[in-house]
């Protein structure tokens, strides 16, 4: 959702008297209230073939009579290839339609100007990017937009409110969504010691189901830690990505969020397509990631020897943290 802020971006610039109403799934309704691109939101109850959230196809009709409603001019469909979604998309009624297709998959006859091949190679920034540029709308840069308020930055210092006053510190993020994508938190653990050594105090983050997770982790590192899985919403936790010296985690949504808040980062990236889906400042966010022939990895559990995680190792992200944060050498 956050790579596709730069087309968003594009389409508000080219179109300012147009009203952009985002159908995505229910969490980004928090993010679409945020956006300056975005002007309203339509939660998507799933579909047949998707696989983010179970699909109650009960819930469809009443879907796609509210969107029709709305009697949209146009129906951009910036999601992927199209095979599953251009049907939906052409039935939401709009006057006119646009998105990719990948040779095979089916679009609105009518609306094929309207239409390109979508990007097989490329960052995922760009590859959403080609729609807009196709339609001819300009870019307006390619960074992602990821809005704090106030309110989440107190929020965070009140989470904070543990470690010493003004003391710096790092986000170490062991989870990830799939079991395929983590390191190992024994690693992560010792790395943590390592920025503990350098004055840092280590915050722990997670979601309320990484709990047990960051807990062992806490035990492993043997240092005092502060853990705040389970305490932060998306908005707290980019205030806090916001705050810290550093960010070291798995190559997941908080990766992103380091990108968009400029904050740097090292990144384990374990089966993921590290061409798509790098932060595109290679400087400030240092993506580390072993070639396997299994990449991208289409598993939620590695069936192999998890090579493309065991091959990373620890000296490897402590020599990729920024300069002012690693260790003398020996």
């Amino acid at each position: 959702m956050l790579c596709a802020t730069p087309a968003l971006r594009a389409m508000r610039q080219a179109w300012p008297q147009a009203r952009l109403t985002l159908v995505g799934l229910p969490w980004a309704e928090e993010l679409a209230a945020r956006l300056d691109s975005v002007d309203d939101f339509i939660a998507l109850p799933g579909y047949p073939g998707l696989p983010e959230i179970p699909c109650d196809v009960a819930q469809l009709p009443a879907f796609l009579q509210a969107v029709q409603a709305r009697g949209f001019d146009l129906a951009v469909q910036l999601h992927g290839s199209g095979g599953i979604v251009n049907p939906l998309v052409a039935s939401f009624g709009a006057r006119a339609t646009a998105g990719f297709h990948d040779g095979t998959a089916w679009f609105p006859p009518a609306d094929a100007v309207r239409y390109r091949l979508w990007p097989q190679q490329g960052h995922e920034i760009e590859r959403l990017l080609a729609l807009t540029d196709h339609l001819g709308l300009p870019r307006q840069g390619l960074g992602l937009d990821f809005p704090l308020r106030p309110a989440d930055h107190a929020a965070a210092r009140a989470l904070l409110a543990p470690l010493p006053a003004g003391a710096a510190y790092a986000v170490v993020h062991a989870g990830a969504q799939l079991p395929s994508r983590r390191w190992a938190p024994a690693r992560f653990a010792a790395v943590a010691r390592q920025l503990a050594g350098q004055g840092l105090q280590i915050v722990l983050t997670g979601g309320p189901a990484e709990a047990a997770l960051t807990r062992s982790l806490a035990e492993a590192v043997g240092l005092p830690c502060l853990d705040l899985a389970g305490r932060t919403s998306l908005w707290t936790l980019g205030a806090l990505v916001d705050g810290a010296a550093c960010v070291v985690c798995n190559d997941t949504g908080i990766s992103h969020i380091a990108a968009a808040r400029g904050r740097p980062s090292v990144v384990v990236s374990s089966g993921a397509d590290v061409r798509r889906w790098a932060p595109l400042d290679a400087a400030r966010h240092r993506v580390l990631a072993q070639d396997m022939p299994c990449r991208p990895c289409a598993h939620a559990v590695c069936p192999y020897d998890h090579g493309c995680a065991t091959a990373i190792s620890v000296p490897q992200v402590l020599a990729a943290l920024p300069a002012d944060l690693r260790a003398p050498a020996p």
